[in-house]
């Protein structure tokens, strides 16, 4: 009967531990205005919790680093984005009141953006025309 408690109380730690999601949703360019040169892809949502006993991360610790860099930009990546437009990220604070939720409790960071890949300008119709002409001089 002690075998199968220590099994339950290690399975509940290690499923409470540290816990990341990432989601994503293939957005049509036609439906989504991200700036001018630029295609939308995905969007994509990043996000990591970890549990905290006495200050000390199970199994690892959460950060920004994690979720935006390791998860959010590879995910785009992956997808063949270039880049990430309106990045919005949040973490909870390793200090103040909220060092306090470390003690026993956890600690989590989320991050989210617009995948979009960086497309050429429009062809100049009137290339073959040759340059501007130049200002005039200043008298």
């Amino acid at each position: 009967m002690r075998s199968v408690s220590r099994i339950a109380c290690v399975t509940a730690i290690a499923l409470l531990a540290a816990c990341s999601s990432l989601s994503t949703v293939r957005l049509q360019p036609e439906n989504v205005e991200v700036g001018p040169g630029l295609r939308p892809v995905a969007a994509i949502q990043a996000n990591a919790t970890s549990a905290y006993l006495l200050f000390v991360p199970l199994p690892g610790g959460v950060s920004l680093d994690r979720v935006v860099n390791r998860m959010l930009i590879v995910a785009a990546k992956t997808m063949g984005a270039d880049k990430i437009v309106g990045l919005h990220f949040d973490v909870t604070p390793s200090s103040g009141l909220s060092l306090l939720r470390q003690l026993l409790g956890w600690r989590s960071a989320t991050a989210s953006g617009i995948a979009v890949r960086v497309v050429a300008p429009p062809a100049d119709k009137d290339a073959d025309q040759g340059p501007e002409p130049a200002p005039p001089p200043a008298r």
